[in-house]
C-alpha cells in the first residue's frame, strides 16, 4: 500500500513553534517578514481587487471575500485583510502560533478564525475559498505539488491564489542564509533549507500540475540604501510572488 503523501514537515513546524512569542516583536525573529509586509500587502491587495473588479477606496472593499491565510503564524496578513472587511481563516500546523494570533486579534478588536490545523485537514472538512494566501510557505513543506494540489481543493472556481517563495540560486544562497541567518542573524541558523526553494519556472509549473492557471509573478526587492522592499517586474532573484487561479 502506498503511504499517502503529507504536507507538513514536523521539523518544520518544529522550528516555527520555538519562535511563538515573537510574531508580533518588530525587531525579534521576524523582523524581516515585518518589513517585507507592507510590500507583500501592496501586491496582495492589488491583485485581488483587480481580479475581483473592487475598488480599495471603498469602505471594507474585501467584504463578502472568503481568505484562508495558509501557515498564517502570527496573524501579520490576516489582521489587514480582516481590516478590509473579508471573512479570515488564519491556519497554522504550529500549534503555538494560534494563541499567539488570537489575543493579538482580539486586542486589535478584529474577528478572525484563526485554527490549528493544516491544508489536507481543511480540504477532508470541505471548506471553500475565494483567496488563498500561501506565502513563505512551500519552501518549508515536504512534497509541494500534494500541498499546491490540497491548496487547489480548498478554493472555489475563480478563485485567486497568491504564492511567494525564494528563489534558489547562489544569490538567494547568499542573501537569504548567509545575509539573513548568518551575519544580520534576522533569522535563527537553519530556518531555511536552500534546497526547498524553488525557482519561478518550477512553481509555475507545479502550480499547473495542481490545477491552477498561473497569472503573474513578479520580485520582492530590499534595497540596502533605502532599507525598504519593492515589488520589481524583472528581479526574481530572491524573494518573489506568483498569482494564480483556479479555473472556472
Amino acid at each position: 500500500m502506498q503511504e499517502k503523501l503529507t504536507t507538513v514537515d514536523p521539523a518544520e513546524v518544529a522550528k516555527f513553534e520555538a519562535m511563538a512569542l515573537e510574531w508580533w516583536d518588530y525587531e525579534g525573529k521576524f523582523k524581516p517578514l515585518h518589513m517585507l509586509n507592507p510590500c507583500r500587502l501592496d501586491y496582495i491587495t492589488q491583485q485581488i481587487a483587480t481580479e475581483f473588479n473592487i475598488d480599495l477606496k471603498e469602505s471594507l472593499p474585501f467584504k463578502g471575500l472568503r481568505i484562508l491565510d495558509i501557515g498564517c503564524g502570527g496573524g501579520l496578513l490576516c489582521e489587514p485583510m480582516a481590516r478590509l472587511g473579508a471573512d479570515v481563516v488564519g491556519a497554522d500546523a504550529a500549534k503555538n502560533n494560534i494563541p499567539v494570533a488570537q489575543i493579538h486579534a482580539q486586542k486589535q478588536n478584529l474577528e478572525i478564525d484563526y485554527r490549528h490545523t493544516t491544508a489536507e485537514d481543511l480540504e477532508k472538512e470541505g471548506e471553500i475559498f475565494d483567496i488563498i494566501l500561501n506565502m513563505e510557505v512551500i519552501e518549508h513543506v515536504p512534497h509541494p505539488l500534494t500541498y499546491l494540489s490540497a491548496c487547489h481543493q480548498l478554493m472555489r472556481p475563480g478563485g485567486l491564489h497568491i504564492c511567494s517563495t525564494l528563489n534558489r540560486n547562489l544569490k538567494s544562497f547568499a542573501y537569504a542564509i548567509i545575509g539573513a541567518e548568518w551575519i544580520m542573524q534576522w533569522l535563527p541558523k537553519g530556518t531555511h533549507d536552500w534546497k526547498k526553494f524553488i525557482t519561478p519556472d518550477e512553481l509555475f509549473k507545479l502550480l499547473s500540475h495542481a490545477g491552477f492557471e498561473p497569472l503573474d509573478r513578479k520580485g520582492f526587492v530590499f534595497n540596502k540604501l533605502e532599507w525598504s522592499w519593492s515589488v520589481s517586474v524583472e528581479n526574481l532573484d530572491v524573494n518573489y510572488v506568483t498569482t494564480s487561479k483556479k479555473p472556472l
